[in-house]
């Protein structure tokens, strides 16, 4: 299990990457999306958590979205995304 240290406004969390669903970029700031707690809005893009998070574990879908593969429940051929939490998303063709 990899530890992931997210600098927050109440300063440094660590987080087990593994609990990390998913993580959406928006404008300067992202948003994490964690397994059974309410999301935490960081000032980092999410170019940085591409850095940080582990590839092994991590998926880039779309310019705004990365997911934990974890928590994938199905890829459809139209390119749509489900998690086991029943989220969809489109997977950019771009990113491959």
């Amino acid at each position: 299990m990899k530890d992931v240290l997210i600098p927050t406004n109440k300063g440094t969390r660590k987080l087990l990457a593994e609990n990390i669903i998913r993580v959406e970029a928006r404008s300067n700031y992202c948003r994490i999306y964690l397994d059974n707690a309410y999301p935490i809005t960081v000032a980092k893009v999410l170019h940085w958590f591409e850095d940080k998070l582990p590839g092994a574990l991590f998926y880039r879908i779309h310019r705004t979205h990365i997911v934990n593969k974890l928590f994938i429940a199905e890829i459809l051929p139209d390119k749509k995304l489900t998690l086991m939490n029943g989220e969809q998303f489109q997977v950019s063709r771009s990113i491959q």
